[in-house]
């Protein structure tokens, strides 16, 4: 089979199109070392949050400060995204990858060992900064390493839901980790990870050569970066402080400003950071914003689950890990469905939809939640139903978000998957943490706040009020798939390269 071609002169060439089976031999386990990377990246995004009090108690930091802990992570790693994307494609994705964990690792162990707050920020600054590196190779690898449809399905279903159940198996191992050890485990563990990942990828990956007619679009990364960097702070800030503060306001008006001009300067850039057309594809645009929406539904159930269950219902931490693994299986199983027989079979207009409805009806059986609930019969069927809804939109965005995509952008498209996810999570953590706050706030008006029974019930105000704001983010999500998503099985694009060299 072949594919014809312009050359820059205008002349038609014609070059052979890679076979599926000219795939690498050892492709299922190069998906274990790409696993084993995701799963690091994004548990890190959980695993510190059952930590934090011990940290805190340990370092000296106050309540105003712990946000940072987490909030540094996703600082570096949203708005560096882009980058490590176009970083990826441009050097290589395995010497990138690569880097990534060596990276990932170092930070991982000066957190750890960290004696003081700015220490532990630092690091996770750190973490956040080689995730991004990190976390758009491993994507474009998959999808490079990949090009048997079916196959393809069948990675993306387990990458998916590595990526969807990533935050809950954080929160058992982090359950684990400072309940029988002690927190700085929670960031050595990485070492770990990192160690066998890069072992795998060191034997199995295959060098790609460095395009050096290439360049990076540093004023569209300077402008992206400071876009991305200036929302999540924005958004950051709105945690503690007021939303008609300029620190909130100012931030969120500046990054608006900067990805307008970012967007502005991608069409005049001779080699730009995120072509255009990357996104103005209707199933991918559709894609991302899935993504978007279903990071920022997803906190709904990490963040403030975790505290009703701890808070209201007396969970340990390890208890509370093992809580959340029913909708981790769950979704694995609906993203296994969705990428293997659904999306191949019907497309994504019914399939997305349908998991952005469950999620929506499993957000909102949980504001029924109270004080005296058990755990199988009403916390469990909800997050079961919330776990098939998630492994329905996650998988196959992810996997549509870089479909069609050719070989030169594939890293770029892949990062942009991911800041939308991170973004989407910030975004939503700080929405919710503000409505939540209000929610308890109100509440507590004119009721004396120092009676532990008023206490418990402004709890429930507050996690309600979230639970039910998550919901109202994915019936959001149902609609706008439904009228952006093509109907009918996605077209190959005869333009996207297959490629299986790494």
């Amino acid at each position: 089979m072949s594919q014809t071609s312009l050359d820059r002169t205008g002349t038609a060439t014609v070059s052979p199109l890679p076979s599926s089976h000219a795939s690498p031999r050892h492709r299922w386990w190069i998906l274990v070392v790409i696993g084993v990377a995701q799963l690091m990246v994004v548990l890190d995004a959980t695993i510190v949050n059952i930590a934090l009090p011990s940290a805190q108690k340990d370092l000296g930091f106050s309540d105003a400060d712990r946000q940072w802990v987490v909030t540094a992570y996703a600082l570096a790693f949203g708005s560096l995204l882009l980058l490590g994307g176009r970083i990826a494609d441009l050097f290589g994705r395995k010497i990138t990858f690569l880097v990534g964990l060596v990276g990932f690792a170092g930070a991982s162990a000066l957190g750890g060992a960290a004696e003081s707050f700015e220490m532990l920020v630092a690091a996770r600054a750190g973490q956040g900064l080689f995730g991004a590196l990190l976390a758009p190779a491993a994507l474009s690898l998959l999808t490079t390493t990949f090009t048997d449809p079916k196959e393809r399905a069948k990675a993306f279903g387990v990458y998916g839901a590595i990526a969807g159940a990533g935050g809950a198996i954080g929160l058992l191992l982090g359950g684990v980790l400072t309940e029988h050890l002690d927190w700085r485990w929670t960031l050595y563990v990485n070492l770990a990870f990192a160690g066998a990942a890069f072992i795998g990828g060191a034997l199995l990956l295959r060098r790609t050569a460095r395009d050096k007619t290439a360049s990076l679009d540093i004023p569209g990364a300077v402008l992206v970066g400071g876009g991305l960097f200036s929302l999540v702070y924005g958004f950051a800030n709105a945690e503690s402080h007021d939303w008609s503060s300029p620190q909130t306001w100012g931030w969120l008006v500046a990054g608006t400003v900067l990805l307008a001009a970012f967007t502005v300067w991608q069409t005049r850039s001779s080699h730009p950071l995120l072509p255009l057309r990357v996104l103005l594809d209707r199933n991918r645009g559709a894609s991302f914003i899935a993504v978007l929406i279903s990071g920022a539904g997803m906190f709904g159930v990490f963040l403030f689950l975790t505290y009703y269950l701890q808070q209201s219902l007396g969970y340990t931490p390890v208890q509370t890990g093992l809580a959340f693994l029913p909708m981790s299986g769950a979704l694995m199983i609906t993203a296994t469905l969705a990428t293997s027989v659904l999306l191949p079979r019907i497309g994504p207009k019914p399939v997305v939809p349908l998991g952005m409805g469950l999620a929506a009806a499993g957000m909102a059986w949980m504001t029924a939640l109270d004080l005296h609930s058990s755990y199988v019969t009403d916390v469990l069927p909800t997050l079961v139903v919330t776990g098939l809804g998630l492994g329905l939109v996650m998988p196959p965005a992810m996997a549509l978000a870089t479909e069609g995509v050719d070989l030169e952008h594939s890293g770029v498209a892949s990062a942009t998957v991911n800041a939308m996810q991170q973004v989407g999570g910030s975004i939503g953590t700080a929405l919710l943490n503000t409505l939540a706050t209000s929610a308890a706030t109100d509440y507590l008006a004119g009721k004396d706040p120092r009676d532990p029974a008023v206490q418990g019930h402004a709890g429930l105000e507050a996690y309600s009020t979230a639970y039910g704001w998550s919901a109202v983010f994915f019936a959001v999500g149902l609609a706008i798939s439904v009228v952006l998503y093509r109907r009918g099985v996605p077209e190959q694009n005869p333009d996207a390269v297959p490629v299986v060299h790494m």
